[in-house]
């Protein structure tokens, strides 16, 4: 039952964000009501996604060498800092200020740093499947709207600002997964 849930969350996850890109009339024909059976299309395949890795069985494929775990946690960091460039208002902080799609970037770096330290097909059908659709979701976004003017530059206080909410969110999620029962560090 896990792995069906597992699919099928990714499924449903991909099509409710891929629905926009490849099906505009029929989406800006549903309206506003379209956001909300967006939202719940994700929504739902965020939790069928989760309970299904929660629920699949154990197979391994690799064992990831220690080392990895060092780089997936400074990939978790830089992941964090990608996500929160993009999220002032006007000038942002580096790279946000040069790449255009900063928080599907963010979601590519955390998939790869936990496809590095999980050797087990269920972690990797679902870090894969997420990195699959975040490449996918830019490769649309670019399509639709070729056009992108970099924003300016933010200053000082917004950088101080994000290194602080990067920390907090990195000590946050770090231990959610000690709560979890997943040790996120070397041992």
């Amino acid at each position: 039952m896990g792995w069906v849930l597992l699919i099928l969350g990714l499924a449903l996850w991909t099509a409710a964000h891929f629905f926009k890109r490849l099906m505009p009339e029929q989406r800006a024909a549903m309206g506003d009501a379209g956001k909300g059976v967006v939202a719940v299309g994700i929504v739902l395949g965020l939790v069928l996604m989760i309970l299904g890795y929660r629920w699949t069985d154990y197979v391994h494929v690799w064992s990831p060498p220690a080392f990895l775990t060092h780089v997936n946690n400074t990939l978790m960091i830089l992941a964090f800092w990608v996500y929160g460039s993009s999220m002032a208002k006007g000038a942002k902080v580096w790279p946000a200020n040069k790449i255009r799609h900063p928080q599907l970037t963010a979601v590519k770096i955390w998939a790869l740093a936990h496809l590095l330290v999980n050797g087990d097909l269920a972690a990797i059908v679902l870090f894969g499947g997420l990195l699959a659709w975040a490449v996918g979701e830019v490769i649309l976004i670019n399509r639709a709207d070729p056009d992108w003017t970099p924003p300016g530059t933010a200053g000082t206080a917004t950088k101080v600002r994000l290194l602080v909410i990067t920390v907090v969110l990195y000590g946050a999620v770090a231990a959610i997964h000690i709560w979890l029962g997943y040790w996120p560090f070397p041992s």
